[in-house]
């Protein structure tokens, strides 16, 4: 039974829970940290953790490289001057009366001193004729090495008794005819010390490496993310009230700036968006409110008395036209939303442009009589497109060109194939479009003044603009005031790879 202590105004109630089961604050806390364990990892995190691996690695290959190095060269000269210390005991003996003085020598040590250096000579029988005091007690003749086995003294044999490390030699010499073993012992426990408290020293200053390097790049880390956060304190200043600031300075790394000039790009196409959809939005409402104030006005006028069927029936006729009149900018919004939402291919096919360019003008030529205007056709080569979508295309750019032409104007229609494309020109004679205007006439709703446009509703150009992207080409348009407007449409070759949308066709 796991055991849950409440606190109580007397002290502690112990309460019982099932086997199993967890108290939900403490299941919150192991949520919370799982959370944490299983989020993405932060940057500084990594970078404070790489950095302090390279720098602890640096470290510790440097100080052991520094170890080796000092313990090495001690030991050296240890060995060096135990070869002296050996070289100098052999030229002794090898003297005439050497023996004795040694001999006496170590005879005259005292018991209690000191020595670096321990010394035994051994005649040919085994006997020990001399050596440093107490040497026996704790290095017997059997523990050093035979004379081959320890020809030189770089090599010695180390012998541990205790906390005392000993490096013993043994060489054969001759004196007064005899050959006599000799034995020597180093104490090398005050080494074996300076080697251990050094490794403590240097891993103290590992450790303390390690942490001064931490320290390092956290203070490193945090210096050089700073502008991230200075650049997300400033997005988040952004709002859609307040699109139009921007990031790019000259004061970010050059790291941040592509991030921050591509993030000013994309709100500048926000901005863009937002200010279109707002002035679409606008617009439309007044678009829709007209012809509906239009119907409401003209019904509630003829409720208030009675009105003859020819009254009626004058009001119903207008009210069909207003009706009219909506359905059709219900119709162009639909075909707008889809081709910015298609996601099917459109049937292309290759016709002529001259007959298909014929089959509109001559519609129109009727209308253009009446007031005395031409509608020319000089249409070549073949086109690439929707057929109905390209009819849609040019009966709006004609219809435009008619309501903005002056009475015996002049349009004229070219179509000519030239580098993989084909182009479609609608020039008109008409009072044209100033150049501040010029650059968003393919704008939704736009107008370029109300008196021109009255009985548009500013989508006739947003719809051919749309067929255009539909096939992969673009719409421009080139205007002179009081000389005329040319819209040209290009629309891709047969063997271009654009990408394809199919939507439904409004009739």
């Amino acid at each position: 039974m796991a055991i849950e202590r409440s606190k109580t105004e007397r002290g502690f109630v112990f309460r019982s829970l099932p086997l199993g089961e967890m108290h939900p604050a403490h299941a919150g806390e192991v949520r919370a940290v799982l959370q944490r364990a299983s989020g993405p990892r932060s940057i500084a995190s990594q970078l404070v953790l790489l950095f302090t691996l390279a720098a602890a690695l640096l470290l510790f290959c440097g100080l052991g490289a520094f170890y080796l190095i000092v313990v090495r060269h001690a030991f050296e000269e240890d060995n060096e001057f135990l070869a002296d210390r050996l070289s100098a005991l052999e030229r002794e003996l090898s003297q005439s009366g050497g023996l004795g003085r040694l001999t006496a020598t170590l005879r005259n040590t005292h018991e209690n001193a000191v020595e670096a250096y321990w010394v035994r000579v051994i005649n040919p029988s085994g006997n020990i004729i001399a050596e440093t005091p107490q040497m026996s007690d704790f290095l017997p003749p059997s523990v050093f090495p035979g004379p081959m086995a320890a020809s030189s003294p770089f090599n010695p044999k180390n012998y541990r008794i205790g906390r005392k490390l000993f490096s013993l030699v043994a060489t054969s010499e001759e004196t007064d005819g005899q050959p006599y073993l000799l034995q020597v012992a180093q104490d090398r426990s005050s080494d074996e010390q300076f080697v251990t408290q050094f490794a403590l020293v240097l891993g103290g200053a590992l450790l303390l490496g390690i942490v001064v390097s931490a320290m390092i790049a956290i203070a490193v880390t945090k210096r050089g993310l700073w502008p991230l956060q200075q650049m997300t304190q400033a997005l988040e200043r952004i709002d859609p009230n307040h699109l139009n600031e921007r990031l790019a300075r000259a004061t970010w790394p050059r790291e941040l700036q592509p991030v921050a000039t591509a993030f000013d790009e994309m709100l500048a196409r926000l901005e863009d968006s937002f200010t279109r959809l707002s002035q679409f939005s606008a617009d439309l409402a007044h678009e829709l409110r007209t012809p509906i104030s239009n119907i409401r006005g003209e019904a509630e006028v003829t409720l208030t008395r009675p009105r003859t069927s020819e009254d009626y029936r004058n009001v119903i006729e207008s009210i069909t036209g207003e009706c009219e009149r909506l359905s059709g900018i219900v119709e162009n919004l639909l075909f707008l939303a889809h081709a910015e939402a298609a996601d099917r291919q459109i049937e292309k096919d290759i016709f002529p442009a001259r007959p298909a360019i014929e089959k509109i003008a001559s519609y129109y030529r009727t209308i253009a009589e009446e007031r005395g205007i031409s509608i020319a056709n000089e249409g070549e080569g073949n086109v690439y497109a929707d057929p109905l979508l390209f009819d849609r295309a040019l009966s709006n750019l004609l219809d435009n060109a008619l309501r903005f032409t002056s009475d015996r104007g002049k349009i004229t229609i070219r179509s000519q194939s030239k580098d993989g494309r084909t182009e479609l020109a609608v020039e008109d004679t008409g009072c044209g479009i100033a150049p501040q205007h010029l650059s968003r006439i393919f704008d939704r709703f736009y107008r370029v003044d109300s008196s021109r446009s009255s009985k548009g509703t500013g989508l006739g150009l947003a719809l051919v603009k749309s067929i255009t992207d539909l096939h992969g080409g673009s719409a421009a348009a080139t205007s002179e005031l009081n000389r005329g407007t040319t819209v040209t449409l290009t629309f891709p070759a047969q063997n271009s790879s654009v990408a394809e949308n199919k939507l439904p066709v409004p009739l």
